[in-house]
């Protein structure tokens, strides 16, 4: 059944006072003992839902790396030579076209355009255009990415945008991509979340990232990411305080699922089935976690090829280590935000910083993945809400530039998992500022993405408020077939 249709139990004068009986239980938590057969067959309930996956999937699992703050793509990798000849004059009305701007920028009075202050070259078979100053790791994978020039998207401010990407609306409170899988699909590893993100920063800490950019909105609520947190337990309370043993959880545990359970059996409330299993997939990870977080039977020279921050928890680098980690243990979607991104100023000199910190162990995640035979069946996705604009924000000198947030066109590179290696798709003009070719919206995308892994985005939805709620939204969202391979 589905899980937003089991709360229609009217709420009756006995079954208000019923739970007040309960309290005389309460003592005699300290005496039950052994697993209950319900409570396991609850756990076993995270597997999916019925129908599912709609047809064969190329893909098994998900990476998102995912840079917070808008990645300027002219300074990245949609480069042309025509943008030297641009460089110090006004934007043209032309190619403006009235779009909207922010509040940042709508009140210059001038647009200057500003070219890359960077030397790029062409890598890989079919001479792509790549800044590899910036992205001198990235450039030697060219041939095993796809790079999406013709990204679009309607918002302009970062937390709509980065909700948008994430959760298919602008709005909060729609469930996140991770969680649209996990109640999907499941998992294959029931000792770790299904969900999992992690968070990084970059040159500077950048904008905000809340916990419902992975939340699970209207889905039960264990299908919601999972934070590793950078330092202590990776996991909040998931370590036993100090006079508790495993056998006193796991009896603890057991008591309280079978008061959960006959709780259950009155309401049919399906946030309690969630308690439950929640319960559970805690305690198993208390062993699971440990072993997951301990890299020291990662060989050197799988963490000198991820860089010399691989080894310091937090960075990018060892993230990207634990992602593979993740996938190889059967995690269908892992998460990693790296913040710092928002470049009004400064540009130069903090997109130098950030490539630094997140170049090497991205291309490293793709190379190690494909050495292991993991990167066929693993979907891999770089970019973030939006990109920068071609005209410069603030004082303009030599070597210092801003831009303002561009939701028109910017570039995403995605691989494995069914996606076309070796391939551009899309167009921009010579400004960099409006789509020419094969436009891309961030739905269109994340179509393509739930396609590779078995699932039709028009078929796979959930009743809500009395409308048949998508990931991708209502508005026309498209496979890109051209990404598939």
């Amino acid at each position: 059944m589905n899980p937003i249709a089991e709360q229609q139990q009217l709420l009756t004068r006995r079954q208000w006072l019923s739970p007040l009986r309960n309290c005389v239980g309460m003592a005699a938590l300290a005496t039950l003992d052994g697993v209950i057969p319900k409570q396991q067959a609850m756990a076993a309930r995270q597997s999916g839902i019925p129908g599912l996956p709609h047809f064969t999937p190329k893909a098994k699992r998900v990476i998102s790396l995912f840079m917070a703050g808008g990645p300027s793509h002219i300074d990245l990798f949609d480069y042309k030579p025509e943008m030297e000849k641009i460089h110090g004059i006004e934007l043209p009305e032309s190619i403006r076209q009235g779009q909207r701007l922010t509040t940042m920028t709508s009140g210059q009075a001038k647009f200057t355009c500003v070219s890359p202050m960077f030397k790029f070259e062409k890598f890989g078979e079919r001479g792509t255009w790549i800044n590899p100053e910036v992205l001198p790791h990235t450039s030697k994978i060219a041939d095993d990415i796809a790079i999406i020039r013709s990204m679009n998207t309607e918002a302009i401010n970062h937390d709509p945008a980065i909700t948008y990407i994430n959760t298919g609306r602008q709005q909060p409170g729609r469930p996140s991509f991770g969680s649209w899988i996990s109640y999907g699909l499941g998992s294959e590893n029931k000792n770790l979340p299904a969900y999992v993100v992690f968070v990084s920063v970059g040159a500077m800490p950048g904008q905000a990232l809340y916990s419902r950019l992975w939340g699970s909105g209207f889905l039960p609520s264990r299908h919601q990411g999972v934070q590793f947190r950078s330092g202590g337990d990776p996991v909040l309370y998931l370590s036993n305080p100090p006079g508790v043993n495993t056998k006193a959880r796991r009896k603890m545990l057991d008591g309280i699922a079978k008061l959960n359970q006959q709780n259950y059996d009155r309401t049919r409330d399906p946030e309690i089935q969630t308690r439950i299993s929640q319960y559970e997939l805690a305690f198993r990870m208390q062993t699971s976690i440990p072993d997951l977080m301990d890299i020291s039977d990662e060989i050197e020279s799988t963490l000198n090829m991820y860089g010399e921050e691989a080894k310091k928890q937090g960075t990018f680098a060892a993230n990207c280590i634990l992602a593979r980690r993740l996938a190889e243990r059967g995690v269908p979607f892992v998460q990693l935000f790296h913040r710092g991104w928002d470049q009004h100023g400064g540009l130069p000199a903090n997109i130098r910083k950030n490539g630094k910190g997140t170049d090497q162990p991205a291309a490293a995640l793709l190379k190690d993945l494909k050495q292991r035979g993991m990167l066929e069946d693993t979907v891999v996705i770089f970019g973030g809400e939006f990109g920068r604009t071609i005209y410069s924000q603030g004082k303009l000198t030599k070597d210092n530039y801003g831009r303002d947030h561009h939701g028109r066109c910017f570039s995403t590179w995605v691989a494995g998992g069914g996606f076309k290696p070796g391939i551009d798709y899309g167009k921009t003009d010579d400004f960099g500022y409006n789509i020419v070719e094969n436009p891309v919206h961030v739905n269109d995308l994340n179509a393509t993405i739930i396609h590779n892994l078995g699932i039709d985005h028009e078929r796979f939805s959930v009743k809500y408020q009395g409308l048949d709620v998508r990931l991708t939204g209502v508005e026309g969202a498209q496979v890109v077939k051209g990404l598939l391979a």
